[in-house]
């Protein structure tokens, strides 16, 4: 997760260049996609991509992704963790270890 200086350091960014007026959770959520998109294209025809620009990219995601825990309110570290549980109560071990079976598809 995060550290607080890190989510720190991306409040001051935004705020230095009055970009918060820009960031509600629409436009977080479209550029969360958006640069998804361009950490996936890195990968578009199975070649091994750069990995300085893999870390760019993704680098971008996740910006835009606390950007938004924090337009939110949300705590990031909480919401992983309920999603975790939520998670681990669809994939139990016994049924799901070493497997890509969806959850609906998991039979005891």
């Amino acid at each position: 997760m995060p550290t607080p200086a890190t989510l720190q350091a991306l409040r001051d960014f935004a705020i230095e260049r009055d970009w918060d007026q820009f960031h509600s959770p629409e436009n977080l959520a479209k550029s969360i996609s958006i640069e998804a998109a361009e950490l996936l294209e890195l990968f578009q025809w199975g070649q091994t991509p750069d990995q300085t620009r893999v870390e760019e990219e993704l680098a971008d995601v996740l910006t835009y992704c606390f950007q938004m825990a924090t337009r939110l309110g949300v705590d990031i570290d909480e919401i992983v963790m309920s999603k975790l549980e939520k998670t681990r109560a669809k994939y139990p071990v016994e049924l799901s270890k070493g497997r890509i079976t969806k959850y609906t598809d998991l039979h005891p």
